[in-house]
């Protein structure tokens, strides 16, 4: 006989408490059950069953056996499962967490791209710039930007952007250039709103010493977008990702502040739960990811 069918109907009597209920649940005889499990005790050699008139109950080594027993199965309802999964068309809803301003500037565009291709996902996006507990809140997937907490999920870096300090030209005519990162205490500063250890910017300076640097800022804002139009408008200096000012440099709208200073760089990652295999839906956005943003980098925006 089967081996694995030995192990289930065995463990479905357990779990069921009885060869009669074992059998329905199987859809098979009792005597059928019976069998199976009598073949399980002969090949072992052991006792796993007391049977009375009124009850079946697992002996000592029967409830040793039955733990061990179980997870082989279902392991091995994983493994087919895994293998329908790989066959099946990617489907269903895909609830994704994104950074604002990555989802705004980067993943709305090329949504529309990735629906054609799979038309049987529907997305839903949800724009914020907090960590949400994916499984919990219901999300399928998150994408991040910058350093990654320690947690249990999955990552898959996408790409890298850096983050440099910019502002318009206008401003450095009126107010200067920053020649030292003490310098910037006299300058006009564009903070986001949400950092947690608030206004203070995390730089390097050029011996390698990693400084902080505190003020109130001229402006403060949750939206990096928002503190872009105000570079470019000659408010102050704002300090973001590559994939938020990349065309406006290139338009010559922002200059860098401080050139001189070590490039901070940041990962962008797809993060997911963890699990034995992903959901067809979260693999097959996260490759289109990975093959849309190829050719990225740093400064290749």
């Amino acid at each position: 006989m089967d081996r694995l069918t030995e192990m289930e109907a065995f463990a479905t009597v357990v779990d069921q408490g009885g060869f009669t209920d074992a059998a329905k649940k199987m859809g098979i005889s009792k005597s059928a059950v019976s069998k199976h499990v009598s073949a399980l005790e002969a090949r072992l050699g052991a006792r796993l069953l007391n049977r009375t008139t009124r009850r079946v109950s697992p002996t000592e080594i029967g409830l040793a056996y039955y733990d061990r027993a179980r997870r082989v199965l279902n392991d091995a309802g994983e493994a087919d499962a895994l293998v329908t999964s790989m066959q099946t068309a990617p489907s269903g809803l895909l609830r994704i967490s994104v950074a604002t301003d990555f989802g705004v500037n980067l993943l709305s565009p090329v949504l529309g791209e990735f629906l054609q291709e799979f038309p049987e996902i529907t997305v839903n996006m949800v724009l914020n710039n907090r960590y949400v507990e994916l499984i919990s809140e219901g999300f399928d997937m998150a994408i991040r930007v910058g350093e990654l907490e320690d947690s249990s999920l999955r990552a898959r870096k996408l790409t890298e952007t850096s983050r440099r300090m910019i502002a318009s030209p206008d401003y450095f005519k009126k107010f200067g250039r920053p020649e030292r990162i003490d310098d910037l205490n006299d300058h006009k500063l564009l903070h986001y709103s949400n950092q947690s250890a608030g206004n203070v910017w995390k730089l390097t300076a050029p011996s390698g010493e990693r400084r902080q640097v505190r003020s109130a800022g001229w402006l403060t804002v949750n939206d990096g977008q928002s503190l872009l139009h105000a570079a470019t408008a000659g408010l102050g200096i704002a300090y973001l990702p590559s994939f938020l000012y990349a065309d406006a440099m290139r338009e010559g709208l922002v200059e860098e502040a401080m050139p001189d200073l070590p490039m901070e760089t940041l990962g962008i990652y797809a993060i997911y739960p963890p699990g034995r295999f992903t959901q067809p839906k979260v693999r097959a956005f996260i490759d289109f990811l990975a093959k849309t943003f190829a050719e990225k980098g740093p400064d290749n925006w």
